[in-house]
């Protein structure tokens, strides 16, 4: 399943592919892309885990970007 989501207060470039760099290498991640010029976040995951792997997606990047927020 592939879903995108807002990313609310990404502060730069570097920051949005630190996140990326970071989401990449959660466990059921199968891609992702952080786009700092849209504000956005496309997730790849299987289906059966989607929200399992958006919830640790989430506080990866509440620990890594605390003023980022992924808008579910």
């Amino acid at each position: 399943m592939r879903k995108s989501f807002k990313l609310d207060e990404i502060d730069c470039a570097t920051c949005a592919q630190k996140l990326q760099d970071a989401i990449e290498k959660v466990e059921g991640v199968e891609k992702a892309s952080v786009n700092f010029i849209t504000q956005k976040l496309t997730l790849t995951a299987p289906d059966d885990r989607f929200d399992d792997v958006l919830d640790r997606v989430v506080r990866l990047a509440a620990d890594l970007e605390p003023d980022c927020e992924i808008v579910r």
